[in-house]
């Protein structure tokens, strides 16, 4: 990491990956999107374009045909040394008043800036509509909890140290209510908790995986509808760990529809990202303590998914 007035920023974030079996033919700049879900196949273009992808340790082009075995190394260069630029970018406000703020982030919006992600992220937009928003020092002004790129829904923003202090202390203690709905594939018992630790994939360092000396992890679900080979699930996180969700409901052996890392590589389902909305939130006013809970309805692109399977469901 290297600092730049109040700001800290990365370096240059190298990864490498090795085709496997079932990306036979793949065009390159499909596959790396797809194992990397923080690009977009935009970015990987330009990646590729910029001599910034190495395949079999040799400059190639998008349209590359990949095989097995083969490792492709890439570069993503830190962001341009910059101030964090506040952006007129339009947000969903679900409530605001003069300590917090919930904002209905929608899919494909990053969080704060990250490498391939300087700007146009969630973190860019609050500093346009709260101009006071103090930075104090954080790449992540006023973000309390974070949310995946292409998972959408409520994330609640600090407007100043003693709200963010508060409901930190709330997530901390486990009295603030997260919950999500996820679609998946087979059909689970109509409700558990799936109690396993999380920590990176030691055969794939850009993942996370259950592992015996991750972090403690505890997901709680219950089924709500069947759609033939698809259930429908309402997900509660009891603690908040990276892609914790995506993890555990893969390790339960019933994988989200549409997730790119840790979903069923093929679908029928026409979905662009992983069916995971964080549809409710709930948490301690930190001004005068009032419990207060915000909703936000099904993106359009999952409620459409819903209506296609429509003829198929069984409610529970």
């Amino acid at each position: 990491m290297s600092a730049i007035g109040d700001v800290v920023w990365p370096e240059a974030d190298e990864r490498v990956v090795e085709v496997p079996p079932t990306a036979m033919g793949e065009r390159i700049d499909r596959f790396l999107a797809s194992v990397f879900p923080d690009l977009s196949r935009s970015q990987v273009q330009r990646l590729i374009e910029q001599g910034l992808v190495l395949y079999d340790g040799r400059l190639t082009r998008a349209s590359q045909s990949i095989r097995p075995g083969i490792a492709i190394q890439v570069t993503i260069p830190p962001p341009i040394p910059t101030e964090l630029v506040p952006e007129p970018i339009p947000l969903d406000v679900v409530y605001e008043d003069a300590d917090i703020a919930v904002i209905n982030k929608p899919a494909g919006m990053v969080v704060h800036p990250a490498p391939g992600h300087a700007r146009g992220t969630l973190v860019n937009a609050l500093l346009a509509r709260y101009p006071d928003l103090a930075i104090g020092g954080e790449v992540r002004p006023g973000i309390v909890h974070r949310l995946d790129r292409d998972t959408s829904g409520l994330l609640v923003i600090a407007r100043h140290d003693h709200a963010m202090r508060d409901l930190i202390a709330q997530q901390q203690a486990r009295r603030m209510r997260k919950l999500y709905l996820a679609l998946v594939v087979g059909r689970p018992p109509e409700s558990g908790t799936i109690d396993a630790p999380i920590g990176r994939d030691p055969r794939d360092r850009l993942r996370m995986a259950v592992v015996p000396d991750g972090r403690p992890a505890r997901t709680h679900y219950r089924l709500l509808a069947t759609f033939g080979d698809y259930s429908l699930l309402e997900v509660q996180l009891e603690t908040g760990r990276t892609h914790q969700i995506r993890v555990h409901l893969r390790h339960l052996g019933y994988p989200i529809v549409g997730d790119p890392v840790y979903g069923p590589r093929r679908s029928h389902l026409r979905l662009s990202r992983q069916f995971l909305h964080a549809g409710q939130l709930g948490l301690f006013h930190p001004r005068d303590g009032r419990w207060q809970e915000y909703t936000a309805p099904l993106p359009s692109d999952l409620a459409t998914v819903l209506r296609q399977l429509s003829d198929k469901v069984s409610y529970c």
